[in-house]
């Protein structure tokens, strides 16, 4: 079971058919700082094709309409370039079930990261090897073989290695351990079946033609046969280690692992064979992986409300970074940033306390937030980190979901629409991601003269299945701030830094998704001292 109430979940689905201190710093060029507010003009800012896709995306939800979803129905995305194209995959979930039946782990691809085509499956049917595993497994365990497979084809992920595309993908059997029976209607007092993490491989993106080279991991446990569960509230769970959520990463050394888990007992890396793609060897638990980041300092609790780990590294500050989901998907999701000098930790975060042995993560890079003007977003989490080698530029993306009711609609919150994000990074060392969806508005210089005027401003403070709401700020032409952020301000043009008092954050040019019509303007975001994530845009 992968998170709370996913029964529950898929079946709303199916319901809206029939009707997811030593820092090493980047060297700064000196910077050259514009401290005067005697700019006469703001600078024009190109001309771009804005996005006119809606957020709400009910009317074309269907299957028939696929090839008009650019963004709509994503969950869990993960992306990664081949050409002149970016490629992006992801999970089984879709609004009313519309993807299903049509392969596994959809693709599609752009050019340009605003603008998406639907591609086929790379999945056209679920590998045979993972009913074979189950009921291997269970063989030995004395129970009956599974016949009636329910399936879940979650969250892949895809890196170049070397010169193929790996895809580790999860596959999950949600039938009862004592009964093979599927369903919340058929709990037998035991919990749900294990989840698999398999790999395909393909050299050609394009082509869309993947080779499975079978299990990488399963959900491992130490309590033997002890698949008892009390009732449906009894989040103790059999398994140690939730085999979901993949994430590949080659380190500086050249040594490579795969980043997995959820929930269960927290993230587990465990290193692979460079020949294979997989552990060097699966006898014991111990072969399963290391355990790098949980909830609590507490192995008695085995439900720790994190998952989907993401770890990239940046070789200019030297650090590793993991990136973390936490709480339940539908709206609480957010997420967390914390990093090391190691893959298997000891990871900190942005106040230094240590994330493997249980402390709580700050900062928090998305959380479910509220400009004006538009109904907000809420579970915006299970993000795919990436970094253009082209340009050097660094992006985040995930799934963001409607709120409920959302234009009278009771399942809007089941509209998961994709969100790409620019990410930067701080002088200290630490990824930033902007609060707008990306939309390709050209660089050009932003000057003192066109920071001057009203901004909305979101503290991204935590509050479980709650919206963080903006509040005007206003940088007056005299130098001065007032509203949520005070103080003198100065913009720093090289680094591209506004400072309002002791704060300081990194604008953009980007575009303002809640205005009607959508329009450019200038977005932020930072940290402050107590690790919150600040956003803000430009609206006057």
């Amino acid at each position: 079971m992968k998170r709370i109430n996913i029964l529950f979940y898929f079946g709303l689905l199916a319901l809206i058919a029939a009707c997811s201190k030593d820092e090493k710093i980047q060297p700064q060029i000196t910077p050259t700082i514009v401290d005067t507010m005697t700019t006469i003009t703001p600078t024009p800012t190109p001309t771009i094709a804005i996005p006119t896709y809606a957020d709400d995306y009910a009317s074309i939800a269907g299957w028939d309409n696929h090839a008009s979803w650019n963004l709509a129905n994503v969950h869990d995305p993960t992306v990664a370039k081949y050409g002149d194209y970016y490629y992006m995959y992801q999970t089984d979930a879709s609004y009313g079930n519309a993807s299903f039946g049509h392969g596994h782990f959809a693709c599609r691809r752009s050019k340009d990261l605003v603008n998406w085509e639907y591609r086929d499956a790379p999945m056209n049917n679920t590998p045979a090897w993972v009913l074979d595993s189950v009921n291997n497994i269970r063989s030995k365990m004395g129970l009956v073989p599974i016949t009636n497979p329910n399936y879940g084809h979650w969250a892949p992920v895809v890196r170049k290695v070397g010169n193929k595309y790996r895809m580790y993908y999860c596959i999950v059997v949600d039938n009862y351990i004592k009964t093979g029976l599927p369903g919340s209607a058929a709990f037998d007092g035991s919990w749900g079946e294990r989840a698999f993490i398999g790999l395909m491989e393909t050299d050609n993106l394009e082509q869309n033609v993947w080779v499975d080279k079978g299990m990488v991991v399963m959900s491992s446990t130490d309590r033997g046969n002890n698949w008892a569960r009390a009732n449906t509230n009894d989040w103790s769970a059999y398994f140690k280690w939730n085999a979901i959520d993949p994430s590949f990463i080659e380190g500086a050394n050249g040594q490579q692992w795969l980043i997995y888990g959820s929930w269960h007992s927290g993230i587990v890396a465990v290193q692979i064979n460079p020949a294979t793609g997989k552990p060097f060897q699966l006898n014991t638990l111990a072969d399963y992986g290391v355990r790098i980041a949980r909830r609590e300092n507490n192995d008695a609790n085995r439900w720790q409300g994190l998952e989907a780990p993401e770890i990239v590294y940046n070789a200019q500050t030297g650090y590793y970074y993991l990136f973390m989901a936490y709480d339940e998907l539908g709206v609480a999701y957010n997420t967390r940033v914390c990093r090391s000098q190691n893959i298997t930790g000891p990871y900190l975060d942005y106040t230094g306390k240590d994330v493997t042995a249980g402390a709580e993560c700050w900062p928090m890079v998305t959380h479910p937030y509220k400009f004006n003007n538009h109904s907000g977003w809420v579970g915006i989490s299970h993000v795919g980190v990436f970094k253009d080698e082209s340009t050097g530029d660094w992006y985040l993306t995930s799934q963001g979901r409607l709120p409920a009711n959302t234009n009278n609609n009771p399942y809007s919150n089941a509209l998961m629409m994709g969100h790409v994000r620019q990410l930067r990074w701080t002088e200290n060392g630490w990824p930033v991601a902007m609060p707008e969806r990306y939309a390709a508005v050209k660089d050009s210089t932003i000057s003192t003269a066109d920071l001057v005027g009203t901004w909305e401003n979101i503290t991204l403070n935590y509050q479980f299945q709650g919206m963080q709401t903006s509040q005007n700020l206003i940088l007056s032409s005299n130098g001065t701030a007032s509203g949520a952020l005070t103080g003198g301000w100065s913009y720093d043009a090289v680094k591209k830094k506004l400072t309002i008092g002791s704060q300081s954050v990194y604008v953009e040019r980007g575009l303002d998704w809640e205005a009607n019509p959508r329009k450019k303007t200038i977005i932020y975001s930072g940290i402050n001292t107590t690790g919150r994530s600040l956003w803000g845009k430009k609206v006057n």
